[in-house]
């Protein structure tokens, strides 16, 4: 039992970090000399990074893939304290059903930011308020890690709802 613990927690724990790296680093975007994320656009050769502001096209898809993922992050880490509370309250027999629910819905804001993200990145990378001409990257690390971190939040999901405290 407490090696399934264990692998529980890291297993938790690497659902988080895949989602802190997903919406921090700078690589949802990429290019030969930039990268861009939902935060930034960087020219790599010139090291200059440009905020993503009003001025840009799909503004409004980019603030909601920003609040989604941050609000993925946030559901991850309250999941992962819910899950610690209630290991030492529970009864025995009884199911981690809140943890559960709060990981579901940090898997549904990290589907819903990566769903936006890969429904609208041609208008995105269309948009006048770039320096540079981003149109013709390719999805980065970033964003592939996103749609890992899903992967990871449904089946952590999916085993809090089917793990019983036990002795």
């Amino acid at each position: 039992m407490l090696i399934l613990l264990a692998f529980i927690i890291v297993f938790h724990i690497t659902s988080a970090a895949l989602l802190f790296i997903s919406t921090i680093d700078n690589a949802w975007w990429v290019g030969d000399n930039f990268s861009t994320d939902v935060w930034r656009v960087c020219a790599t050769n010139t090291s200059t990074c440009v905020a993503i502001t009003e001025e840009f096209n799909e503004y409004q898809s980019i603030q909601a893939v920003q609040a989604t993922m941050i609000l993925s992050t946030i559901f991850c880490c309250v999941a992962f304290l819910v899950f610690i509370l209630q290991l030492f309250r529970l009864k025995q027999g009884e199911r981690f059903v809140l943890t559960s629910i709060i990981q579901l819905l940090s898997c549904l804001c990290v589907m819903i930011a990566a769903s936006i993200y890969t429904d609208r990145h041609e208008e995105l990378h269309q948009s006048h308020g770039y320096r540079m001409e981003v149109s013709n990257g390719q999805y980065g690390y970033s964003f592939v890690l996103a749609w890992i971190a899903f992967a990871f939040t449904l089946i952590s999901g999916v085993m809090y709802l089917v793990l019983r405290k036990r002795k």
